[in-house]
């Protein structure tokens, strides 16, 4: 019917068969949308990372200097490697919704401060994108199976 207005709004809208389906994404392999698995390995590493950091300067480890160094650490490497060093080991990669490319600077800033307050990170959508990457305008992916 063409007269039929399509749903947009979250009550209206069918649920996902996949994450990633609404957004144009594959269920699997490259491009698909980075499960939980991966993106709970990657933070390990970039929290792993972040308390290296701070070993040669004898700062406490599990302290707000280690929220510090995982927070630059973030904001450094996600828009020149498009992702964080845990991101990319894991074979992930983070893009901007819809339009792809460079994802700038202040998206990156904005997902960082939003993660680092942890409970966005846990408030998922059915793409299992969390809040702060809903607000970043952002969404993680594969890059490989």
């Amino acid at each position: 019917m063409s007269g039929e207005k399509r749903p947009t709004t979250f009550g209206e809208l069918e649920p996902s068969k996949y994450p990633g389906e609404r957004l144009g994404l594959p269920n699997q392999g490259p491009r698909s949308i980075a499960r939980v698995g991966r993106r709970f390995v990657a933070l390990c590493i970039d929290w792993a990372i972040a308390s290296a950091v701070l070993l040669p300067f004898g700062l406490p480890l599990g302290t707000l200097w280690t929220h510090v160094a995982f927070g630059v650490l973030q904001i450094i490497f996600i828009p020149t490697l498009s992702g964080s060093l845990g991101h990319r080991i894991m074979g992930l990669h983070l893009v901007r919704l819809g339009a792809g490319g460079w994802i700038g600077f202040w998206k990156p800033v904005v997902r960082t401060l939003l993660l680092m307050l942890v409970v966005p990170a846990l408030v998922w959508d059915s793409d299992q994108r969390g809040f702060h990457d809903k607000v970043a305008g952002t969404v993680l992916i594969r890059t490989r199976a």
